[in-house]
Formats: structure tokens, sequence, C-alpha cells
């Protein structure tokens, strides 16, 4: 039987802190606005920048209290595990590099991890990342955030029940086009460096998007696949767009591309997914609506709200259909599905879940290495361990 004392401490927001996200970074914003949009957490720490000064002037904005403002996360770590009234959960915001090492100091001291895709920089960080959360005793959470959107939820619905057959053809695109000349800002930086980002540059950062969502929605396990990555803007030492071939072990077929030298598009992710039976198509721009096609029949369009979605998916929309929602509502959906976890593990019980996990993360970063040895030896058939 459930205590009076657990209702209470399931009812207060979880107490959260943050690695990275300070001043002029964009991905922090977005992970507060969605933490607190439900009311499940509440920021009380951060080691948001790598810059002391940076640092400390980042976290008098955002109100932390000085004595919970840190320069650095290995000494927020060691601090807020002995802390009474520390840390339960921590999110990780960094640029990729940093990744494991801040990730690894918090599952140390078992305190639950959310951290932003991709999982690690490199395949060997991946791995020793993947052994450190086998061996917490806290959870790990990664934020793919198009998990969370409800009519991509609704799609692997109509996967599951079996709506469109056997999965045959998947195809799934992501191009932006922000890098299409030389950028000179922090978001840009970090980006095309390798030794941030790693050694994947679009692919790394949108097509593990793409990647994610294709698996996600079909269920599908990719066995193989072959690479063509391209460096269009000169000078530039990662990738800029990517066409990438994959095989399921399913014996389902799959073609991803990925740019962010695509002049006309800003975030345009497109999913296109043909079983024997039917076919959906989904487009982020236009979050709200999903396209459903059974074979020799007129189209059906899904919205969010409407009423073909179903009832069971009530709980990942929050305003009446017709109202746009998206982006920022998809990460809280994540956060708040995550802060469920986390009550559930303190309480020990279990809830069902379909945020992204260690092994999605290792399943990415496996990805973006397998296109770079692809792409570099001529797009040559690589196998996905």
């Amino acid at each position: 039987m459930t205590t009076d004392a657990t209702e209470a401490r399931v009812d207060r927001p979880i107490r959260l802190g943050m690695v990275g996200g300070g001043k002029d970074a964009f991905i922090g914003a977005v992970h507060r606005i969605a933490a607190r949009l439900d009311g499940r957490y509440e920021l009380v720490a951060g080691a948001l920048s790598s810059s002391p000064e940076k640092a400390q002037e980042s976290g008098r904005a955002l109100g932390l209290k000085d004595d919970r403002i840190y320069d650095s996360f290995e000494e927020m770590a060691k601090r807020e595990a002995r802390l009474k009234g520390g840390i339960e959960a921590v999110a990780i915001v960094t640029p990729n590099h940093v990744h494991y090492p801040a990730a690894k100091a918090f599952l140390k001291r078992n305190i639950h991890v959310i951290c932003d895709k991709p999982l690690t920089s490199t395949l060997a960080d991946a791995k020793k990342l993947a052994k450190a959360a086998e061996a917490s005793e806290a959870l790990f959470f990664l934020t793919h955030n198009y998990t969370g959107y409800p009519m991509i939820r609704q799609a692997r619905q109509l996967v599951e029940e079996g709506a469109l057959g056997k999965i045959r053809v998947i195809q799934v695109e992501y191009p932006q086009d922000w890098l299409t000349v030389e950028q000179h800002n922090k978001q840009a930086e970090w980006r095309t460096d390798p030794a941030r980002s790693g050694l994947g540059g679009s692919v790394g950062d949108i097509g593990t998007h793409a990647y994610n969502l294709a698996c996600f929605v079909t269920g599908l396990t990719a066995s193989s696949l072959a690479a063509d990555l391209q460096c269009f803007v000169p000078g530039r030492q990662v990738d800029d767009n990517g066409h990438v071939m994959l095989r399921f072990d399913s014996g389902a077929r799959g073609l991803l591309w990925c740019s962010q030298v695509a002049p006309g598009n800003e975030n345009n992710l497109k999913l296109r997914v043909y079983g024997e039976k039917g076919g959906l198509e989904w487009h982020q721009e236009n979050p709200n609506s999903l396209i459903f096609t059974p074979f020799g029949e007129a189209a059906r369009i899904i919205t969010r709200g409407g009423a073909g979605m179903s009832a069971s998916l009530a709980s990942t929309t929050r305003i009446p259909p017709g109202h746009p929602e998206g982006y920022l509502e998809g990460f809280a959906n994540l956060y708040t599905e995550a802060a469920d976890q986390i009550r559930a593990h303190q309480a020990g019980k279990q809830v069902a879940s379909l945020v992204p996990g260690i092994e999605e993360g290792l399943s990415g970063v496996r990805f973006i290495d397998a296109c770079v040895r692809s792409s570099a030896k001529n797009a040559a058939w690589m196998q996905l361990e």
C-alpha cells in the first residue's frame, strides 16, 4: 500500500540540475521549458557552462541560489550527491563530447540522467556509458524529442496494430538550410568541430533523429547500411549532407536523407512508411496531422485530438484540437514520462514508457559510426552491431 509520505513525495516536483544550457545556448532553454510545462520538475542547481564566469552569470539569471551554481559538473555531482535535498535528476545539454563524462559522473552517484542526443561523440564512449548506466541504480533517458509527438505515437500504434501489414519500405528525410554557408556562431562552431561533435556532422546532428524516428515508429531493427556523406562547404571537417540506404532484419528497406545545406528547408523532417496493406506519412512542420492510406482506399487524415486519434494517447496532448502543438510539447511529454518513471523507481515500482534510453542512444551512435565508415569506403555496406 502507498503511504502518505510516498504520496507527498510523488506530488513534489523532482529536484533537477542542469549541465550546460547557459548564456548563448539554444537547447538548454528548450529543456527547461519542457521540464516545467507540466510542473513535474524544479530546477535547483546547475553547472551551466565550461566557463566559470559564464556559469555563474547564467545561474544567477535563472534565479539559482549562489551555493547551487557550480563551475564544473564534477563539483556539482560530488556535492549534490552528499547534499540533503540534493538533485534527484540532471539534464545534460552540452556539446556531444561532454555527454559521456558528465553522465558517468552522475550515474556513478545514482542520480537519474536525462541526456540530449546523440548519446556520445564516439562509439567507444557510448559503449562505456552503456556499462555505466547498467551498473548504476539510476535511470537514463535520451531526449529524441520527436518520439513524444502525439501523431508519431499514433503512427507507431497503427503499425503495432497491423494496419499497414508487414512493413516493406521506410523513407525518412531531415533537410535544413542553416549551414548552406559557413556560420560563425556558437551553435555552428561546435557542430562542425569533430573534436566536439564527433565524426558525424549532419548525420550525427539530425540524421540520428531521422534514423531513430524510422525505428521508433516501425519497431524494426536495421542490420546494415550504405552511406554516401558529403562536405559541400569548403573547409568543413564534417559532413553537411548524407544519403543512406538501410536494410532491416525483417527484410524491409529504407532510405534516409539528411542535409544542412538544402536552401528552403528549416526543419523539414518527414517520415513515410509503406506496408502490404497501407501507408503512413507525417511532416514535422505540420505535426498535428498524420496521413494514413489503406491500400485501394482514399487517404485518411488523422489529427491530434480529433476523432481518429486513439483515446489511449490523450495524455500526450494538452489543448483542444485545432490549436497547434509541437516541438516544446513533444519534449515535455518525454520529461513528464521520465518523471513518472523516476517516481515509480523511487517507490520500488516500474511503469511502461516510450521514452528512449541507453539502448536507443547506443543504436544512434552505432548508426553514425557505420555511416562514417561506409562513406570512407565509397558507400560500402556496413553491418550494424
